[in-house]
């Protein structure tokens, strides 16, 4: 087996990060939502209506599977995955800054977007410092 490079080594800390924050999610919701900047309520101060937790819920079963991928792409060496998220990985960078700056969403969102935008410039930069996005 091959020694993993760097783009290796981002798909598998970002995947690795994306399984635990959808194992938080899943497991501690409130938690997640208070790191984010959210005002959790109560189940006795919902109302009929609101299915915060079960977005929740979805979100955090979709960041888990997320990360179960990008683990077993850097297991498996699919690089072309990895180019291939980059650039929605920097999509999503925008659009939670967005949402940040713009008052939509809290703060702490912002910090989502760092995250994002990092993991993708990081993993950009590995794959061409590696040879991975030579043109044939």
């Amino acid at each position: 087996m091959t020694a993993l490079d760097a783009s290796d080594v981002s798909m598998y800390v970002f995947g690795s990060m994306s399984v635990l924050a959808g194992l938080q999610g899943l497991l501690w919701p409130q938690l997640t939502l208070q790191q984010l900047g959210l005002n959790p309520l109560s189940a006795s101060r919902r109302g009929p209506d609101d299915h915060t937790h079960v977005f929740l819920m979805m979100s955090a079963m979709a960041a888990l599977n997320m990360g179960i991928y990008y683990v077993l792409s850097a297991a498996a060496r699919f690089r072309a995955f990895y180019t291939w998220t980059v650039p929605f990985r920097l999509l999503t960078t925008i659009v939670f800054a967005l949402g940040a700056l713009t008052g939509y969403a809290p703060d702490k969102v912002l910090l989502v977007a760092c995250w994002e935008g990092l993991g993708a410039v990081a993993t950009g930069i590995a794959l061409w410092w590696n040879g991975h996005l030579k043109h044939k």
